[in-house]
């Protein structure tokens, strides 16, 4: 439930150092090589020169309407980066970026690079299309981000005259224009500008955009309008493609544009936070549950359609031709941090868990420069990651999410601690005016084991909460060794319980007191709902939080849709740990029925079935797949009754 007076805290990460196998080495890539990598990109492609306004009519390679939000996302990433490990050269390369930036705004505090230099004349006509918006709000993120890195407020003195220029340029007063973003963003990015710098107006100009999206008349009418243009022929045929068909407190189902809707989302959970409402919350958690029960991928990945880039229908999951944008899956966590905060509940960071480990991750190599903007859940061998793309949301995007990953593991209030996400390494909590420092130790996601030390300056008392993910359904926690709780029989006294996912262990603590977590992670079968008219009779592989998938480097000469999978028990799959191959992974074995082409000829049809064989299979973790030669990749399976021999 929404509790205003049990809103948690999250614990900024960088009071958290994950020292694990996983994440840390990720982290390390990304800082060595994809924080790099991108920044070349951006420097080649001409999106680091945008910014020195030299572009004239007849140049080549004109500044791009969305390219600000790719350097934007790369500044955000970049001061991240700075604040866990400073870097001379990377903070001075950051200075020169927003030098320029600096120097390129103008004098009523407009700052657009495309709309400065290639289409001065076209400012905020075209809000449906022409990602402005969008662009101030990733600027206004990387200032908040910068500015807490560093100290430095050349960036964001910027972006509060950019903030403070849109406050006076929309709204209801008259005089100014009574529009939103088509491409949402901005929103949340208001309420980050408004804790930096204690400005209320920021919340209310975002406060304002969200609730004048999808009111009549249509805005976006009056302004195609306005433009010479038709808005019914507008290609997406439907405001629902950016959320605003109709009021959002009048929204019932997920809908449109995947991006957009989960930052839209964001905002509105973060309004709730902010000014007490109810409603705004109700409204959020009707449209997550809408999601998480129709429409969402088992990797956590959303959007199921290239053509909006977004949702179709309920249940409408196709594995080939999922969307499935690594951005969206990115704003999913950023909306599930943020209902999680607002209630303590676990489904939020059950579902977080299951799009970082695989929806997210499989966004980018394990090398750090190659990247997928679409994530299927099968593929023939031809989706392959690239360097960059001419749409480069998605790289930045990852690279600031990996930054920052170690503030989605702990959450914290005046007298209790959370623990949400599970990895080798500490946070630094404060709790009752005091720094705890809960320590973990483990091999997740490979094991199930956790031992948490609690590390309080001197015995103090408070209630350390630790999420039981929904995929384990056996497990067993001690304190100091001795059994507090198991999962047929949670006993709720000497200060332990278990509510809405998490065990609440509520003692008077000792420096170094040990919570022992056991989870058993066996090989599952995951079966799709049968509206799921593509998933009838198949299944997907999952082990802990590990969704897995086979490909063709694992079984040459092998069409993988013919493999299947042997029904009903899966405890035939082993798990074996590989540190030496592709990162450091937990594989599994087990074996599987293949249909053999035989003698067919040219005969199409035949009466009599096709023969099988037995076949041994390795499955990898979804997350990783994409890092060898290409080829197929495949994650939901048929299943047969008949066993391998």
């Amino acid at each position: 439930m929404f509790n205003l007076s049990r809103t948690l805290g999250p614990v900024p990460f960088t009071r958290v150092n994950l020292l694990d196998s996983f994440w840390a080495p990720r982290q390390e890539v990304n800082r060595e090589a994809t924080i790099p990598h991108e920044y070349e990109q951006c420097e080649r492609t001409g999106r680091i020169a945008a910014w020195d306004l030299t572009w004239k009519p007849g140049d080549p390679n004109p500044p791009h309407i969305f390219w600000d939000s790719d350097v934007a996302k790369w500044i955000e990433a970049a001061s991240n980066s700075l604040a866990t490990h400073y870097d001379a050269n990377l903070d001075g390369l950051l200075d020169a970026l927003i030098g320029k930036i600096a120097r390129a705004q103008q004098p009523d505090g407009y700052l657009n690079s495309h709309f400065i230099a290639v289409e001065p004349e076209k400012r905020w006509t075209n809000l449906r299309d022409a990602h402005e918006l969008y662009c101030a709000g990733h600027l206004m993120e990387a200032a908040v981000a910068h500015y807490q890195a560093t100290g430095k407020r050349s960036l964001l003195d910027a972006a509060r005259r950019y903030a403070d220029h849109i406050d006076a340029t929309f709204g209801r007063e008259p005089g100014q224009k009574r529009g939103y973003c088509g491409h949402e963003e901005i929103e949340l990015a208001l309420v980050k500008l408004l804790h930096a710098t204690g400005e209320p107006r920021y919340l209310r100009l975002a406060q304002y955009f969200i609730d004048e999206r999808g009111r009549r008349p249509y805005y976006y009418d009056e302004e195609a309008r306005a433009r010479g243009e038709d808005p019914t022929r507008f290609w997406a045929k439907t405001y629902a493609y950016m959320q605003a068909h109709v009021p959002m407190r009048e929204q019932t189902e997920v809908t449109g544009h995947a991006v957009r809707a989960t930052y839209l989302y964001c905002a509105l959970a973060d309004l709730a936070r902010e000014t007490a409402d109810v409603e705004s919350f109700n409204v959020c958690e009707r449209l997550w549950r809408h999601l998480c029960t129709k429409r969402l991928y088992v990797t956590g990945g959303l959007g199921s359609a290239a053509a909006n880039e977004g949702f179709t229908t309920d249940y409408d999951l196709p594995d080939d031709t999922a969307y499935a944008e690594t951005c969206a899956a990115i704003g999913l966590v950023f909306w599930g941090h943020r209902m999680l905060q607002l209630t303590g509940d676990a489904q939020y960071a059950d579902v977080a868990e299951r799009v970082l480990y695989n929806g997210v991750l499989s966004g980018v190599s394990l090398d750090g420069r190659h990247f997928l903007y679409v994530n299927p859940l099968a593929s023939r061998g031809e989706h392959r990651r690239q360097e960059w793309f001419g749409c480069a949301c998605c790289p930045p995007n990852i690279a600031r999410l990996i930054t920052s990953i170690g503030g989605y593991f702990y959450s914290q209030d005046e007298n209790t601690a959370w623990i949400h996400l599970f990895a080798q390494g500490e946070g630094r909590l404060e709790i009752n005016g005091h720094e705890v420092v809960i320590r973990q130790s483990t091999s997740y996601p490979w094991e199930g084991l956790v031992k948490i030390t609690v590390l309080p300056p001197s015995p103090m008392a408070f209630t350390l909460h630790v999420r039981v993910p929904t995929w384990c359904d056996d497990w067993r926690l001690s304190v100091n060794g001795d059994l507090a709780a198991a999962a047929a029989a949670i006993p709720r006294t000497d200060g332990v319980s278990m509510n809405n996912g998490y065990i609440g262990i509520s003692r008077r603590w000792e420096p170094g007191d040990e919570v022992s977590l056991q989870m058993a992670m066996p090989v599952r079968y995951v079966h799709a709902h049968p509206k799921v008219r593509q998933m009838l009779g198949r299944a997907a592989l999952q082990r802990g939080p590990i969704v897995y998938c086979l490909e063709g480097a694992d079984h040459p000469g092998i069409p993988l849709d013919r493999i299947a999978l042997p029904a009903g028990d899966p405890s035939g799959w082993q798990a074996e740990h590989r540190a030496d191959f592709l990162g450091g992974v937990t594989m599994l074995r087990g074996a599987g029925m293949v249909i053999e082409e035989g003698e067919w000829g040219d005969t199409l049809y035949q009466y009599r079935p096709p023969e099988t064989r037995p076949v041994n299979l390795v499955a990898v973790p979804y997350c990783v797949w994409n890092n060898r030669a290409p080829g197929e990749m495949r994650v939901w399976f048929r299943t047969t009754t008949v066993a391998p021999q």
